[in-house]
């Protein structure tokens, strides 16, 4: 083998194209970035703490909860359109006024409440999937990690920021409208904070000449071959449903969703069922659960980013929250609120670590988008079933022991699957 790449390969082929900015521009890139961060997931965390004042019925706080993921599953196939169309800072700007538009629609009653969440959620699904593609494009690698775990942290600040404040904002108002309404305010922020990245020209990256062919350039795994594989369209790439790293990526990021969504919509109960904590315990290990994800969402991708190699994350994350759940199945009273932290450290990892990977195993801007779109496809409609499926065992069974078992082992198998994501490239 050569000692260096041949002229008409270069290594920087991946990133040509990322348009120089100046530092006021990098500021102002990075101000957007953090202001769509904080909205993105804002709406959905208000309704638990909400329900018990607003009166909302089972079924209503059920549905709820289910729209969301199933929303952003079926939704994030739309993102592919708005970027070929419009570009990732254009697309993420339109996504953002939608997230406006829904937030208010929000206000408007309970069949408001159902269609803005629609909307917030086919929003966020376009939002979800061009992030990781807009991070490959305009940061430097070695700044991937680090984008993404702000991403991540700026999530989960911004929802148990407005979740802490829901409460009180509809009791002193007498109404649930002006406390949903909260989430009206960061979306405007965000609108504002990407308006400045319309102006931006993005360039797409020219390959080198062969490149398409070879299957060599970029990070395209362990060889040539496995890259030339099934290879179609005009990118000369196999479709990414016809590629083992694309269904790796979305076994991880399917089974670490459900897990989460799971836990969200489940953890209060499990308290005080399996560890006898009293209501408002178990509301505060809620919080501390948000907390927990915050710190892992973070904490991961700048870790991973910094290697090569991302399998011992995927299996980290994977083990952290099985070991988590594991506490809680077995752990006293007394160490049951540890445990949630442990457990929301793993949730928040593997929800965080699937960026990096989109970034780092994508060969260009339009690979990444694709892993992107199709991971979170299938893994938000996964994850839909996930609070059903516990709740039907959990009726079946009359305790948390049999969903905490399946999650553990779903997880379990979730690692061993998706370490064909976390390869480096040689």
């Amino acid at each position: 083998m050569p000692a260096s790449p041949p002229p008409t390969a270069p290594a920087a082929v991946p990133r040509t194209g990322t348009a120089p900015h100046t530092a006021g521009g990098g500021a102002l890139l990075v101000v957007g970035f953090v202001l769509l961060s904080l909205n993105t997931r804002v709406a959905f965390g208000q309704i638990g703490p909400l329900a018990p004042v607003a009166g909302f019925s089972p079924a209503t706080v059920s549905l709820l909860g289910l729209l969301p993921p199933l929303c952003m599953g079926a939704f994030a196939p739309l993102a592919a359109v708005v970027r070929r169309r419009l570009g990732e800072e254009r697309g993420l700007w339109w996504a953002s006024l939608v997230l406006v538009a829904g937030a208010v629609l929000r206000m408007a009653g309970l069949p408001g409440l159902f269609a803005g969440t629609v909307v917030v959620s086919a929003a966020t699904a376009v939002v979800n999937v061009l992030i990781p593609v807009l991070v490959r494009g305009r940061f430097p690698r070695e700044r991937t990690g680090t984008m993404m775990g702000i991403y991540a942290l700026a999530m989960g600040a911004g929802s148990a920021l407005v979740a802490a404040l829901v409460v009180p904002v509809a009791q002193a108002a007498g109404s649930w409208r002006p406390a949903v309404g909260l989430a009206v305010i960061p979306a405007v922020l965000a609108a504002a904070g990407t308006a400045p990245q319309v102006r931006h020209r993005h360039r797409r990256p020219v390959a080198a000449p062969g490149a398409g062919r070879s299957g060599r350039s970029g990070r395209s795994g362990r060889s040539g071959r496995s890259g030339r594989s099934g290879r179609s369209g005009r990118s000369g790439r196999p479709h990414v449903a016809r590629t083992a790293l694309a269904w790796s990526l979305t076994a991880f990021f399917g089974v670490q969703t459900l897990a989460f969504y799971t836990t969200l919509a489940w953890l209060p109960s499990i308290l005080v069922q399996t560890a006898g904590l009293g209501r408002a315990a178990a509301g505060t290990g809620q919080a501390l659960l948000i907390c927990g994800v915050a710190v892992g969402g973070f904490a991961a991708p700048v870790l991973a980013a910094r290697r090569a190699d991302q399998r011992p994350h995927i299996l980290g994350a994977a083990l952290v929250c099985a070991a988590g759940l594991t506490g809680l199945l077995l752990a006293p009273a007394g160490t049951a609120l540890a445990w949630v932290a442990v457990l929301g450290i793993g949730l928040g990892a593997g929800q965080a670590l699937p960026g990096v990977l989109y970034a780092h195993r994508g060969t260009d801007h339009d690979h990444v988008a694709a892993l992107s779109t199709m991971a979170q496809t299938c893994g938000f409609l996964l994850a839909a079933i996930g609070p059903v499926f516990a709740a039907a065992l959990h009726t079946a069974t009359g305790a948390w022991t049999a969903p905490l078992a399946a999650l553990v082992a779903a997880l379990l198998v979730c690692a061993v699957a998706g370490l064909r994501a976390g390869h480096g490239p040689e």
